[in-house]
């Protein structure tokens, strides 16, 4: 869980998470479906005025985190609420254009009885756009704080509580590296038809994108800094239906799908232009790679290739000593999600292995030019020393010649000394000089 600078520790905040991925067909659409436990001791300790995340977990290729807010006052709800969002982490490393749609319901688990747990939506799942500038979404009146705070009703214990979200991700939609595919905008359209207040009792919803019975005008986007401050925006949204964050925080972007940026694939859709020559070269090397999409649907090859070429580009711009703990992480989202697309990956495999291990070769590099300035530093420190010891051996040789001329003068001063007490001998220094009667 990253907490704010001003919130409790991670030593405070005992996390125990548990998550799972697995592939299922729903209504012929292959998802990604994977679910997240976030388990909060301490919860009435934190900050009311500061947003919390958890920990990163992956479904689907890309990284999600949980964000919750523990009170929202009554000026922007109801009454004071405990806010629940779901949103993709790490957003400035993904690259340019990223979208994905996906399916997904956030759960206030009963630790009494679960069949008392609050989810949202109640049943089945909501479906919205993540791209950047709308990269989290959920609830911002999740449910009354006085229900959650109600030691007797079993969803604060001991002072934990526990959020769950389950994330179905439609693979045709995953587009990562292409901007917002058409399929993609018009299912956003649908949804945002879907939210609308006066509407979501009587459009008919597919099964596989049911629409929630709870009243999907709850659903805004998370309104806070980026993740790691912790603080909330105050922003009074001029209605209840979902608001683009970019409108909150920033100028409207520029769309990144512009003509000249994308380009066609062999008749599989449009793919980045810096992918092109790349996919062309292997797919001049590896045919099969082009066989083994011609019986999948446009979409299903569209993304297949667009994550072909994201891995391609990565190892092909990413030099060794770029090959950092970050770096790895992201082409092993990249490969992992590229291994579900069914291609024969045995001639990249080795490369991308390479790539990951690089991390060591780069450590081991960083502690080699350590060592070398260590030994540097070592050398220089015994120069010096090695002055030192010249400097002091010739101020030896100074002291000693001064001290020979100190022990003849000595010679010569004991000898002045015997002489001037001869003339001394036989005189009483103590008698009177006295004087003679005459």
């Amino acid at each position: 869980m990253s907490l704010s600078e001003n919130s409790l520790s991670l030593s405070d905040q005992k996390i125990a998470i548990g998550s799972r991925m697995k592939n299922t067909k729903v209504e012929n659409d292959l998802f990604l479906t994977g679910s997240f436990t976030w388990r909060i001791e301490g919860f009435s300790k934190l900050n009311n005025d500061n947003m919390y995340y958890s920990d990163v977990f992956v479904i689907g290729g890309l990284k999600w985190q949980i964000l919750l807010h523990p009170k929202v006052h009554a000026s922007l709800a109801e009454t004071e609420s405990f806010s629940l969002y779901l949103g993709v982490a790490d957003v400035s490393t993904l690259p340019p254009g990223w979208a994905t749609c996906a399916h997904f319901r956030l759960t206030m688990v009963n630790q009494l009885d679960t069949k008392k747990s609050i989810s949202k939506p109640a049943k089945g799942t909501v479906r919205l756009g993540f791209k950047k500038g709308s990269s989290e979404w959920g609830f911002r009146s999740f449910m009354p704080c006085s229900e959650l705070y109600d030691c007797s009703a079993g969803y604060l214990v001991n002072d934990i509580c526990i959020v769950e979200a389950k994330v179905d991700i439609p693979i045709k939609s995953q587009d990562h590296g292409s901007g917002i595919s058409a399929t993609i905008k018009s299912s956003i359209k649908k949804e945002q038809k879907w939210l609308e207040p006066s509407n979501v009792n009587s459009v008919q919803v597919p099964d596989s994108l049911v629409a929630p019975k709870t009243p999907c005008s709850e659903l805004v986007p998370a309104l806070q800094d980026t993740p790691g401050s912790g603080k909330a925006l105050t922003v009074n949204p001029t209605n209840d239906s979902p608001v683009e964050p970019s409108l909150n925080k920033v100028p409207m972007e520029v769309p990144t799908d512009l003509p000249g940026e994308h380009v066609d694939f062999k008749g599989f859709g449009r793919i980045e232009r810096v992918f092109l020559p790349l996919l062309e070269e292997v797919c001049s090397w590896h045919p099969s790679l082009i066989q083994c999409q011609l019986k999948s649907s446009n979409l299903f090859a569209n993304s297949a290739f667009n994550a072909l070429g994201r891995v391609l580009y990565f190892l092909k711009t990413t030099k060794v000593k770029d090959m950092t703990q970050e770096s790895c992480e992201r082409l092993q989202l990249f490969w992992e999600e590229l291994e579900t697309f069914r291609f024969d990956l045995g001639w990249l495999e080795p490369r991308v292995q390479y790539a990951l291990g690089v991390k060591r070769l780069v450590q081991r590099a960083g502690r080699r030019k350590r060592l070398r300035e260590d030994v540097d530093d070592l050398e220089n420190e015994i120069k010096r020393r090695k002055h030192n010891v010249v400097v002091l051996e010739a101020e030896v040789q100074r002291q000693r010649a001064t001290l020979a001329v100190a022990e003849v003068d000595l010679q010569v001063a004991k000898v002045d000394l015997a002489k001037v007490e001869e003339d001394f001998n036989g005189i009483d220094m103590d008698s009177e000089m006295g004087y003679e009667r005459p």
